[in-house]
């Protein structure tokens, strides 16, 4: 297989070998970490009764540019979610260095978003009330909030649902209002723990194609966590396979973007890529 790098809004978004990992990459995307969204160097996690020679995380660097669409990808147990309760500060390390931004975690938290499996809208809430949620927390106006939030939901085409309660809602208009809520605050670095698992096959694919959209206007960094490699390949820039805390292998991601999802995943080389590394992973 032949591997080339996707051809977004900058090159070079590979993991730095040997010799480049000295010389810090240029800057890029307004961030303070020099181009850099978040770097792991060494980082080792272990739980209380889990095996000396099983960690969640096993000496695992990891760099991830600004701008780029990173994909971790494995079986479960295989570290994945581990490395964003990492990257959140919810978890702290037992050994190596987290740098997020430019900075510790817990200190890049107002500039970073997260995105779960479930939706979690407060049901008393409108559509419109949700997504100013985060507003809320940091202080906007009324007015400003209200604005922003209506802006938000017609981005994610939710336009006519903004007064809606979450029981008048779709999961799939829910999950809709979950990423609105979320790209609202505008993160410069954006994780996700399996946003799209809930859904069904269809409407997993359409909540695809809306956050890429939504996604292409912003400079934000993104890692998304997910089982599927399909929803991998479709979504990434570079993806990461994981296995048992060690990262198995990494790969530039060869299509295009803007994508039309459903036209890639029935491509030839979509599907020639997607067995390979069905094979590696097996």
């Amino acid at each position: 297989m032949t591997v080339v790098k996707s051809n977004r809004r900058q090159a070079g978004l590979g993991h730095p070998s040997d010799d480049q990992a000295a010389t810090p990459p240029a800057p890029g995307g307004g961030t303070d970490g020099g181009g850099v969204a978040f770097s792991l160097e060494g980082v080792s996690v272990s739980f209380p009764g889990s095996s000396a020679n099983h960690p969640a995380l096993d000496d695992v660097s990891l760099r991830c540019r600004d701008g780029e669409f990173l994909v971790l990808v494995g079986r479960s147990g295989s570290g994945k979610t581990t490395i964003l309760n990492v990257l959140s500060g919810l978890l702290e390390p037992d050994a190596g260095e987290v740098s997020i931004l430019g900075g510790r975690p817990r200190a890049a938290r107002p500039r970073m978003g997260f995105m779960f499996a479930r939706d979690a809208l407060m049901p008393w809430r409108t559509a419109r009330r949700n997504v100013e949620l985060g507003l809320e927390i940091l202080g906007r106006s009324g007015g400003e909030r209200r604005e922003a939030a209506t802006s938000m939901l017609e981005r994610v085409g939710l336009g006519h649902a903004v007064n809606r309660l979450p029981w008048q809602l779709s999961q799939g208009m829910r999950q809709r209002v979950a990423l609105a809520r979320t790209w609202v605050r505008q993160p410069k670095l954006l994780l996700m723990d399996e946003p799209f698992s809930a859904l069904d096959a269809q409407t997993r694919r359409e909540s695809q194609q809306v956050f890429l959209e939504t996604w292409a206007g912003t400079s934000a960094s993104v890692v998304l966590v997910t089982h599927d490699l399909t929803e991998a390949l479709l979504l990434a820039d570079r993806l990461v396979l994981l296995s048992a805390g060690r990262i198995l292998r990494e790969v530039e991601i060869p299509f295009e973007r803007p994508r039309d999802l459903d036209q890639l995943v029935v491509s030839q080389e979509f599907r020639d890529l997607e067995r390979e590394l069905w094979e590696l992973l097996r």
